[in-house]
């Protein structure tokens, strides 16, 4: 469990997740991919409907994402999955976000997306958000392929393309406590981006809310 956060204020680098991280959980960006997945795995895998949602929940338990246990189980193309599954139109769900982007300006540190999902799906979020600007750089799972969050292979990979920071001086802001557990793991800060507290961990209902944590720094 994630249970020693890091002095935010003191930290060079900052690792952000893209889907209910970005922006927030309650909109419903995460229903319009998951149908795509599921639309994919009926009529590229030839799956039956009936079983898809079941299985879709223990591909993505067992190997971190549903592309990496349909690679491993079904053989699927990476490519072929990552184009068709974030081939969505958004821009009805996701707006410029005025208050994020002042905040993520005002921040000093170096700043990368890191994402299970494609650098084009990351892309088109921070671009109808308005954040481009404020980011370095995107890691999406091409490039930690054949590992994913929270696999720490995949940490490491992500470190090593943001220019290799020290973990101790790298805050990672994600959704999901299993990735932030390897994260803490690996010596990082991490901050749980959640609409309810949990404990063990440090908690924000959304990242326009980071300048809370500075002033407990």
């Amino acid at each position: 469990m994630a249970t020693k956060p890091l002095n935010i204020a003191s930290s060079t680098h900052l690792l952000i997740d893209v889907d209910d991280t970005l922006y927030s959980p309650e909109i419903p960006v995460w229903p319009r991919i998951e149908a795509r997945i599921y639309d994919y795995m009926h009529k590229r895998v030839g799956l039956d409907p009936k079983i898809i949602p079941a299985l879709r929940n223990r591909l993505f338990n067992t190997y971190g994402t549903t592309l990496r246990g349909l690679q491993i189980e079904y053989g699927v193309d990476f490519n072929d999955y990552l184009l068709y599954v974030h081939d969505v139109d958004l821009s009805d769900l996701l707006l410029p976000d005025p208050v994020l982007q002042q905040v993520l300006a005002d921040l000093p540190q170096e700043k990368w997306l890191f994402t299970n999902a494609s650098r084009l799906h990351a892309q088109h979020c921070m671009e109808s958000l308005g954040v481009s600007p404020y980011f370095a750089g995107i890691i999406g799972v091409e490039d930690t392929q054949p590992w994913c969050k929270p696999h720490p292979e995949a940490f490491h990979a992500a470190l090593a393309l943001c220019g290799s920071p020290l973990p101790e001086q790298t805050v990672f802001f994600d959704d999901r406590s299993d990735n932030l557990d390897t994260a803490a793991q690996l010596g990082m800060g991490t901050v749980l981006v959640t609409p309810e507290n949990q404990p063990g961990y440090t908690c924000i209902r959304s990242l326009s809310l980071i300048p809370s944590l500075l002033s407990k720094s």
